[in-house]
C-alpha cells in the first residue's frame, strides 16, 4: 500500500495539470453522524484534497447530525439529483443491490485486514460497479467496524444475558432478525433519534462500533457496553449520478483520486480513535465486559439459520462469492 504522503505529492502534481479544467462549484456532503465523528474528519480530508486539486475550485460543504436526513432519505436525495454526496452504512443499500446484504451476514468477516483486502478487491469492485443503474455512483468503501452492543439495564457476560433487552437496530431486515435469534426485541430506528430513544428508555440500548457510540456520547444514557464483534460494518461513499455526469473527465478524476486518498485516512483515522476509545468510554462510567469464546460459539450457533436464510435472500452466488474470497485472504493475510 503506498504511504499517504506519497498518495498526497501525487494527487498535488495531477491537481496542478488539470485544476484550470475544473468549474466552481459546491459539493454538498451529508452524514447522519455528528461533526466529531472520524467520519466527519475524514469528509473535511476528502475536501481538503478535492480544493487542493481543483485549484480551490472545487468546495466540499458538510452537513453533519443528519441535517439532511437519515441514510435511507440522503440516499434517495442523491437519485434525486437534489444532494451531492452521503456515506450510508451498506446494510441501507440492500433494497438498491442486494449483494450489500453479505457484507453484514453475522460473524463472517472476522479482521479489518480480510474487510480491506475483500472490499477493495474484485468482490467489492463488483458490488460498487452495480451502483450506477441505480442513480448512484460508489467511489470506495469506507470503515464503520465491528458492532458491540450496549445497554442501560445489565452487564452482558453469556449470551443469556440478552435475552428480553429492547435495542435500537438499523432498519434492515437482517439486523431484526440476528437479534430476535438472540433473544433480543430489535427496534428498527433512524440513527439520529437513537440517543433520545435511550434517554427516554424507549429502548434499552443499541449496537454500533465503539467509535459511534464515543463519539455519539451514548455513554450519558448507557451503562454497559458488551464488545460482542458481533457484524462489521462498512460505509460507501456515494455520489449522485447525476452529480458525478455534471462533471467534466478532469473533475471526475480528481473526485475518484481524492476519493482513493480520503479513503485511506478515514480507515487510519477511525482505528486509531477506535483503539482509544474503549479506555475513554471507561473513563465515563460505562462498563465493559467481553464474551468468553464458548459464549461467541454459542452467539455463532443461535444466528447461523439467520444467516443461511439471508444468504439465500441476498443471493446465493453474492454470498458464496465472499465466503470463497474470505477464505482466499485468510491463507494470504497476515
Amino acid at each position: 500500500m503506498r504511504s499517504l504522503s506519497v498518495l498526497t505529492a501525487a494527487l498535488l502534481l495531477a491537481g496542478a495539470a488539470h485544476a484550470q479544467q475544473a468549474k466552481e462549484r459546491v459539493i454538498r456532503v451529508g452524514i447522519g453522524l455528528n461533526d466529531e465523528h472520524p467520519q466527519a474528519t475524514a469528509v473535511r480530508k476528502f475536501g481538503d484534497l478535492l480544493k487542493q486539486q481543483s485549484g480551490g475550485k472545487i468546495t466540499v460543504r458538510l452537513y453533519p447530525s443528519g441535517q439532511l436526513g437519515n441514510d435511507v432519505t440522503m440516499t434517495s436525495a442523491l437519485q434525486g439529483g437534489t444532494l451531492d454526496m452521503t456515506i450510508p452504512d451498506t446494510s441501507t443499500l440492500v433494497s438498491h443491490v442486494k449483494d450489500f446484504g453479505v457484507i453484514n451476514l453475522p460473524f463472517s468477516i472476522a479482521s479489518e485486514k480480510e474487510a480491506d483486502e475483500l472490499l477493495d478487491g474484485p468482490f467489492g469492485e463488483k458490488i460498487l460497479a452495480k451502483l450506477p443503474e441505480k442513480g448512484l455512483i460508489g467511489l470506495g468503501f469506507w470503515e464503520n467496524g465491528f458492532r458491540h452492543v450496549t445497554n442501560s439495564r445489565k452487564p452482558i457476560r453469556k449470551v443469556d444475558d440478552f435475552a428480553g433487552l429492547k435495542l435500537r437496530v438499523i432498519p434492515n431486515p437482517l439486523f431484526v432478525e440476528t437479534f430476535k435469534a438472540m433473544g433480543v426485541n430489535g427496534i428498527p430506528m433512524p440513527f439520529p433519534e437513537v440517543f433520545s430513544a435511550m434517554e427516554t428508555r424507549t429502548v434499552d440500548g443499541q449496537e454500533n462500533p465503539v467509535a459511534t457510540i464515543l463519539a455519539s456520547k451514548f455513554y450519558e444514557v448507557q451503562q454497559h457496553l458488551v464488545l460482542s464483534k458481533h457484524i462489521y460494518s462498512a460505509w460507501v461513499l456515494l455520489m449522485s449520478k447525476k452529480t458525478w455526469d455534471s462533471l467534466s473527465p478532469d473533475e471526475q478524476k480528481m473526485v475518484t483520486s481524492a476519493a482513493k486518498e480520503a479513503k485511506l485516512f478515514e480507515r487510519k483515522t477511525i482505528r486509531e480513535f477506535s483503539a482509544n476509545a474503549v479506555n475513554e468510554l471507561k473513563k465515563n462510567g460505562m462498563t465493559v465486559t467481553e464474551l468468553p469464546a464458548s459464549e461467541v460459539d454459542a452467539l455463532r450457533t443461535k444466528v447461523q439459520p439467520v444467516t443461511a436464510r439471508f444468504s439465500n435472500e441476498f443471493g446465493t452466488a453474492a454470498a458464496s462469492e465472499m465466503q470463497a474470497e474470505l477464505t482466499r485472504i485468510r491463507g494470504t493475510v497476515k
